[in-house]
């Protein structure tokens, strides 16, 4: 099968979308498909595939890593038409989202959209009124996912939350499957600092390592050197996929406070590499961590992630048996080898009511 992703987001752009699309990537194309990917031009980028396509993009005033792309390329809906795609897969449902729609309907071929993102959560980045941004964000985000002919959701609180908004499309759950985050604004790594101060007060022996980087990186690191315990975190900044196993396993416990999460991903990758998380009890993080068994789920404030952290780092026993069964969930829930079998069942039956 000949598949088309188009994503706003990609390589070398650090994010869970980047990582959902490449993984799906390469999974389809271990499986013996040929997955396309249509994304924005970025500097840097170093593509490894002549299956990687390059919209004009330009430069996001508010995220200067990241790169709006131009939803307009004669050369690419040539190409499209050219290659004649069985599917046609968004992952966003602005910019090159009705770009692979237009292109979908052209060719009679059936659109599926990944709904990866609670897009109203990130109204900050619009230098917009925000009630206006979010509001436009709920109707354009479930509008398109309304006219998709089918839809992929990280979690059922998704499927759930488009349910509700009137999205009668076909919904399928397909989490991520697991092969860091970003130091913004939405990830609430701020609470993280805070919590820490209260660990470090403790645990004698507690560090922090933080890993990512993102518009409050500089922030961030302010506040981190305001705090009496300053000397004992470290910013790591970006990290190769590959070598963030190293971090994981190098952990006692994972600490996550994002409440804006679809899936968490990183929660997942935490438990695949046997590390317990203690993360703010929200949507999306519910679904990865099961608390009590492979992690905590606190409330959002800093003293109860603080306080759950401790007791954690306290209890080595507790710990080492939340450890193996979180990697025994991830190998159950999370195996890419699922995401691609699940995907490739939407697909085929999208083919099939299109057709």
């Amino acid at each position: 099968m000949r598949i088309a992703l188009f994503t706003n987001n990609y390589l070398p752009f650090c994010g869970g979308v980047t990582i959902s699309v490449e993984t799906l990537r390469l999974g389809l194309e271990a499986a013996g498909h040929e997955a396309w990917v249509f994304g924005p031009r970025l500097a840097g980028a170093q593509d490894v595939s002549g299956r990687i396509v390059r919209y004009p993009s330009i430069p996001a005033t508010t995220y200067p890593e990241f790169a709006l792309a131009v939803p307009y390329s004669r050369r690419i809906g040539r190409l499209v038409a050219e290659l004649d795609f069985d599917v046609v897969h968004a992952h966003h449902p602005f910019l090159l989202g009705p770009a692979a729609r237009r292109l979908a309907r052209r060719a009679r071929r059936p659109l599926v959209f990944t709904y990866h993102t609670r897009y109203e959560k990130y109204a900050h980045y619009v230098p917009l009124p925000l009630g206006l941004v979010e509001s436009a964000a709920l109707r354009l985000s479930a509008g398109f996912a309304a006219r998709a002919d089918a839809v992929l959701a990280p979690s059922t609180v998704i499927r759930d939350e488009l349910h509700a908004r009137g999205v009668r499309t076909p919904i399928a759950v397909v989490p991520t499957g697991v092969y860091v985050g970003r130091l913004d604004r939405e990830k609430s790594v701020d609470r993280v600092l805070v919590a820490f101060d209260r660990i470090a007060s403790t645990v004698a022996a507690a560090r922090l390592a933080l890993v990512g980087h993102g518009t409050e990186a500089e922030r961030l690191r302010r506040q981190a050197r305001a705090l009496p315990v300053a000397r004992r975190i470290r910013f790591l900044g970006v990290r190769p996929h590959h070598e963030l196993v190293e971090c994981y396993r190098a952990a006692d416990v994972f600490l996550f406070a994002s409440e804006t999460e679809t899936q968490g991903l990183v929660l997942a990758e935490a438990a695949a590499c046997g590390l317990p998380a203690v993360a703010v009890d929200a949507p999306g993080c519910d679904e990865v961590v099961r608390d009590g068994e492979t992690g905590v789920l606190t409330k959002s404030d800093p003293a109860a992630l603080a306080e759950a952290a401790i007791g954690l780092l306290l209890d080595l026993e507790r710990r080492r048996g939340m450890a193996r069964r979180a990697r025994e969930v991830a190998e159950r829930e999370f195996d890419v080898r699922l995401q691609i079998d699940r995907t490739m069942a939407v697909y085929l039956d999208a083919i099939a009511r299109v057709r």
